[in-house]
């Protein structure tokens, strides 16, 4: 089946070409260009999509989430935005009560930041107690690199004030007794532990995680960090065939090998393992990323965070990717962190000179210095920053970081002066996966408050653009397959309401998307699009 769309602003990213219309047939782009050339390709069948105004872009392309983790989310308590202890309680027995979980059973909650928090205080162990009385209760931090267990958690889970937290992590224990809070790699260790939602839940989370995903206009999306945890669950989705956007795997080093097999015995069209994910640091809206120079404020004025790899580990795990082709993704927000990622890759490119054509990732690299970009462009790497982060976390990073710091924080402008190739992303679930909203704080770099934070690292909406859908096909390897719209190359399209490149910085935010494409097909429609009656499913 065919599809003509036409009268709007068809924006390719293909370097310069303009077109006035785009004819789609079988998944492909068949022909681009002008409206009188491209309509006489169109057969008597062909769907007619007339755009109103509207424009045509390549679809985005989700450079880093957590797929399973937004699916997750469906099946979970949301906290975000709570206030008080009174409100967090409320927000559990409802969801407890809907649900019918029977007591004794697992409650998990997600989205939860302190700071929203109006007495300004940590959740103490009392506190934990008193949220869910009947369960066992574990509170995911918003960063997603922290979290809290209640009583009946940590008995469950065998933790008392003895038990060591493994290498990266930390279990906080205060007068002799665990306070329910973990950090990184302990926090991890133990939400492993924990068990998995039944099938047909889990299927319906997939489900509408992918709603989600479409719903702002993304039709390539990452799974950021698979273990052997979840194997099964992966089992699951590749045998149910409900997968309609194209999935990106990236496993810990254990499971690779064991991912790949599974994914090639699955042969499913929509999903393929990237390569392999290591985790550097931690959060820095968390104070656990780790940093060349101290926090400010907190006990310690010391305290810089910390690492959760050795050097040697970092090595072994580039070496790792190398030695089966594969391209790694790296953790690190912090510049200390991403220093360890930059002096452990530029070793093992002395090894494996073939490294720097896997296109290996920074993810985050929320404060990577000056002086780090041009070594980073040098070896080959990739950054990809969570740019949202100036709106949602900027003023804390003021607070704890201070005004220099903070204002750089993911340096676009930097890297663009420095030819370091750049991704945007949201790392759902922390926030959603809003790709406007990522295009406005790479614009305009705006706090919650208002703040101005770092202009001189604002970029262009057309950079920013590139960002998402161009630059972020070229990270994946895809380059040839998606992220521009031209001849030949896969329909994964999205429609918005007004042309991003056309209007004012302060409301790129509010433009709508009226539809997504994966593949010619529509897997998105806002009802009230002018262009439904072409995709009605």
């Amino acid at each position: 089946m065919q599809t003509l769309f036409y009268g709007g602003d068809i924006v390719t990213m293909d370097r310069g070409a303009a077109a006035q219309a785009l004819l789609t047939e079988d998944g492909r782009i068949l022909e681009i260009g002008d409206l009188r050339t491209v309509s006489k390709k169109a057969d008597g069948t062909c769907r007619r999509v007339e755009l109103g105004g509207a424009a045509l872009l390549p679809a985005f392309i989700d450079a880093h989430s957590h797929f399973t983790q937004v699916a997750y989310s469906f099946l979970q308590v949301s906290l975000n935005g709570v206030r008080s202890l009174r409100e967090m309680q409320a927000r559990i027995s409802n969801f407890a009560q809907e649900r019918a979980i029977a007591p004794g059973a697992w409650v998990t909650a997600w989205d939860f930041d302190p700071a929203d928090m109006e007495s300004g205080k940590t959740l103490s162990l009392a506190d934990l107690d008193t949220l869910a009385p009947q369960h066992k209760l574990v509170i995911r931090h918003k960063s997603g690199h922290m979290g809290w267990f209640n009583s009946a958690a940590l008995e469950a889970l065998g933790v008392t004030a003895q038990t060591k937290a493994p290498d990266g992590g930390r279990i906080e224990i205060q007068d002799g007794a665990p306070t329910g809070y973990m950090e990184e790699n302990a926090f991890f260790h133990y939400l492993k532990q924990m068990p998995p939602p039944d099938d047909a839940a889990l299927l319906q989370g997939y489900r509408k995680a992918q709603d989600l995903y479409a719903a702002h206009g993304i039709a390539t999306v990452q799974e950021g960090m698979c273990t052997s945890e979840m194997l099964p669950a992966y089992r699951h989705l590749l045998s149910s065939d409900c997968l309609r956007l194209d999935l990106v795997v990236y496993t810990d080093l254990q499971s690779f090998d064991a991912f790949r097999a599974l994914l090639a015995d699955s042969r499913n069209p929509h999903c393929r393992v990237g390569g392999v994910k290591i985790f550097l640091d931690g959060s820095p809206q968390g104070r656990t990323a780790w940093m060349r120079a101290p926090y400010l404020g907190g006990g310690d004025p010391d305290y810089r965070g910390y690492g959760v790899m050795t050097d040697e580990q970092v090595y072994e795990a580039f070496c790792f990717a190398a030695e089966r082709h594969t391209q790694l993704l790296a953790h690190c927000n912090g510049d200390a962190a991403c220093e360890q990622f930059l002096r452990c890759l530029a070793r093992a490119e002395e090894r494996f000179p073939t490294l720097k054509a896997l296109r290996p990732v920074m993810i985050h690299a929320q404060f990577l210095g000056e002086d780090q970009i041009r070594k980073a462009a040098a070896l080959g790497a990739v950054a990809s920053f969570f740019i949202a982060h100036a709106y949602h976390w900027g003023d804390m990073h003021l607070q704890n970081l201070g005004k220099t710091r903070a204002e750089n924080l993911s340096p676009a402008a930097s890297a663009l002066r420095a030819g370091l190739p750049f991704t945007f992303h949201q790392d759902a679930p922390v926030i959603a996966p809003d790709m406007l909203e990522t295009l406005w704080c790479a614009v305009c770099r705006q706090t919650k408050s208002g703040v101005a934070l770092g202009l001189h690292q604002t970029i262009s909406a057309k950079d920013a653009l590139a960002a998402v859908t161009r630059t972020a096909a070229w990270q994946y390897g895809e380059e040839a397959q998606k992220g521009t719209l031209a001849l030949g190359l896969r329909a994964d399209l999205v429609i918005l309401d007004r042309n991003p490149l056309c209007v004012p910085p302060q409301t790129l935010r509010t433009l709508q998307v009226l539809a997504t494409y994966k593949d010619g097909e529509a897997v998105f429609a806002q009802g009230s699009a002018a262009c439904v009656p072409a995709f009605r499913r």
